[in-house]
């Protein structure tokens, strides 16, 4: 059981960096030499389920570290 807590971990954390990486940042560098004035824009679409699975990859990922603790 502790081999495949190990590889669904790996595979979760994988899967999460892909994720990340897919999420758009909008304002790229602009902000890190004082650029402002964005607005404030809602998630659509692909966005906004992008942004669920990565909240749900990063819990069952915290799940899957503690049962590795426990185990």
């Amino acid at each position: 059981m502790n081999n495949s807590l190990l590889i669904a971990q790996i595979v979760i954390s994988i899967l999460l960096v892909i994720l990340i990486l897919l999420q758009q940042r909008g304002t790229a560098l602009g902000s890190a030499f004082g650029g402002g004035g964005e607005v404030y824009s809602t998630r659509r679409g692909i966005q906004k389920k992008l942004m669920y699975a990565t909240v749900v990859l990063t819990i069952a990922f915290l799940v899957i570290a503690v049962l590795n603790l426990l185990s």
